[in-house]
């Protein structure tokens, strides 16, 4: 699969492709055998095939202001690009999880069961914003599969053991440590990722991290390298927010959000002696719920329901989790005044980050 198009840092490359190991120097358990033998046939490898547009541009000898009129009117030609993942059966039907990025452009779907079943798979859903998806096989018989396990309750410090598929090698496990919990690197509104110590490579993109029960605990999704390959800095979705993405995904095929149409940033008055906490609402969507319900340019909102938010990102997912048409109560601070806003949840536009 190529590499991520979004970056962490000045010199971190976000590849798309995780999965988790640890340093041979840490003290773990005296073998995970038992329980790779138990879980390792749901992992699956994923074989895509995607049209992307050609590289070769047939009109680069003519005049600038040409080129244009002249690609509009023959198309871009388009190719073949084929990719490869990981996922997990989460269901004995046939349901799969994986990564958005792995199979949200696929033309065609190829699923290697451990057995070496090759089964055509099709899109049951996918979640752009949090790199969710939901794929689906016919098979002859009930297939295997995992459960999730809960990931709110992993420590920095666990154990934990990913499979996939890193540079095709099928069926490969590594094991690591959880080095940090709630990452935000930059990818979108809804980080929160696992931070794992592991040689994750590409390949591994939507393969399942395991507890050391063998339930999932997150999905393998990026990794931080100067290079593509793994520097031991690999992230995974808890299981808490892909589990749920998932739900939706087999109930309703997408993922619906609330919405109130503002743009927020963290309040530059909420450090310092006279701290003000809130979240500093920078501008209002003119045709969205927020101005409809008074919100204002200029409003520090500091609870959302009676629960306190200290940041913008906090905002984002308390709103983004409220059902489109719920009513939410915003307590908020207007020109040093505190005051209360009944607002009606809009549904997240398509592409919304």
């Amino acid at each position: 699969m190529p590499a991520h198009p979004r970056e962490a840092a000045p010199a971190i490359l976000l590849a798309l492709l995780l999965a988790a190991a640890s340093p041979a120097t840490a003290a773990g358990p005296d073998s995970f055998a038992p329980m790779i033998r138990r879980v390792l046939p749901a992992v699956v490898n994923i074989r895509v095939t995607e049209t992307v547009a050609s590289q070769d541009d047939p009109f680069a000898f003519l005049p600038p202001e040409l080129q244009q009129q002249f690609r509009e009117r023959f198309h871009q030609r388009k190719e073949k690009m084929q990719g490869a993942g990981s996922g997990f059966i989460i269901d004995p039907s046939g349901y799969i999880v994986t990564n958005d990025h792995v199979v949200g452009n696929a033309d065609q779907i190829i699923v290697d069961l451990a057995d070496g079943t090759e089964l055509p798979a099709r899109v049951v859903g996918t979640d752009e914003l949090t790199d969710v998806a939901l794929i689906r096989v016919n098979a002859k018989g009930p297939l295997p599969y995992v459960a999730w396990g809960d990931s709110r309750s992993i420590e920095v410090g666990d154990w934990v053991v990913a499979a996939g598929n890193p540079f095709g090698l099928g069926g490969s496990i590594s094991a690591g440590i959880v080095s940090a919990r709630g990452r935000d690197i930059g990818a979108g509104p809804f980080d929160d990722f696992l931070q794992i110590d592991a040689p994750i490579n590409p390949g591994n993109s939507g393969g399942p991290v395991f507890n050391e029960q063998g339930q999932v605990i997150g999905v393998d999704t990026a990794i931080a390298s100067p290079t593509g390959a793994s520097v031991g800095i690999g992230f995974a979705i808890p299981a808490e927010i892909a589990s749920r993405i998932v739900t939706e995904l087999r109930e309703h095929g997408s993922v619906e959000r609330g919405w109130l149409g503002v743009s927020v940033q963290d309040n530059p008055e909420a450090e310092g002696r006279h701290a003000q906490p809130g979240v500093l609402i920078a501008a209002v969507d003119r045709s969205g719920p927020a101005i409809r319900a008074g919100l204002k340019p200029g409003d520090v909102v500091t609870a959302v329901n009676g629960q306190p938010v200290d940041n913008a990102r906090g905002l984002i997912r308390q709103i983004a989790q409220s059902t489109p048409g719920s009513l939410v109560r915003l307590t908020l601070r207007r020109q040093g005044r505190e005051m209360t806003l009944d607002v009606t949840v809009g549904r997240r536009p398509k592409g919304q980050g």
